[in-house]
């Protein structure tokens, strides 16, 4: 998930929501672990990104969020990858938004880099919530959908309690509020933010339910702060250079929650530091 957002989202929600009351925090799935450990497109330290399998590798590591990337196909269709075309991970080329679901049918996704690991198809929306249902809450990354088309899947399979939506654009955010106001809508705070004066006033202005960014912006106070008020700060520690003492670092913070490349590895961190 590449952050370019921040600053400029920061500045148009200032905008919306400049005559909104206080917010009353939408309810989260309810925890499973008193450390949350959100799988960065599933795990994919043995299984290609985003695939079925990947998912599957998650809920066997027993973390409590899978992290998805959502996009559209030219014909309405919602399948999961995290480019915005096939390329980089399929045996074809194109934009999704350009294919239709048969062609996306077609294509197998791989890791050209362990060509080992087989070759899947590329998931479809509706089965992976079916495979997540009741086993891991879902983290969706919303990057090219039609929110009504969305939620009206989730609801169809009574999954309104199990996801949380990751927000990349000033309209993404406008339209959830008016589509499903009790969705709990996640934002990265803006990198301008390095305090805990700069972080009340983002979260009274912009009002998300919960935190997202580097782990590294937050300090001790910014996630005390945002936590004695009722937010979840969960940022993300996924890198090339992902290991214990970076989460070392993050568990000194005060944090409760992370998002990683290596789920299985974190969470026997965790158990080791008796933290789950």
């Amino acid at each position: 998930m590449i952050r370019v957002k921040q600053f400029a989202f920061y500045i148009i929600c200032l905008n919306i929501f400049q005559h909104v009351h206080a917010q009353v925090i939408n309810a989260l799935p309810k925890p499973r672990h008193s450390f949350i450990v959100v799988s960065h497109r599933g795990d994919h330290t043995h299984a290609p990104e985003n695939t079925i399998q990947s998912f599957q590798n998650a809920i066997n590591d027993s973390a409590d969020y899978v992290e998805i990337d959502l996009r559209t196909t030219i014909d309405s269709q919602l399948i999961i990858m995290h480019d915005a075309s096939v390329n980089r991970m399929t045996d074809g080329e194109g934009l999704i938004k350009d294919l239709t679901a048969e062609q996306i049918k077609k294509l197998k996704v791989k890791d050209k880099a362990h060509p080992e690991w087989g070759e899947f198809d590329i998931p479809f929306f509706k089965g992976v919530m079916q495979l997540c249902k009741n086993k891991i809450y879902i983290y969706l990354d919303f990057k090219n959908a039609d929110p009504s088309t969305v939620f009206k899947q989730i609801v169809e399979l009574g999954m309104q309690k199990q996801i949380v939506v990751y927000i990349n654009n000033q309209n993404q955010f406008y339209q959830w509020r008016k589509i499903a106001p009790t969705m709990p809508l996640m934002v990265s705070l803006p990198g301008n933010i390095k305090d805990t004066i700069g972080l009340n006033k983002f979260l009274q202005e912009v009002q998300p339910d919960i935190l997202d960014g580097s782990f590294e912006q937050y300090t001790i106070e910014m996630i005390h702060d945002a936590e004695q008020k009722g937010y979840l700060v969960l940022p993300d520690i996924q890198s090339i250079n992902e290991r214990p003492e970076l989460w070392d670092t993050a568990v000194q913070k005060g944090l409760h929650a992370l998002q990683t490349d290596h789920p299985g590895a974190l969470i026997d961190y965790l158990k080791a530091k008796k933290l789950r």
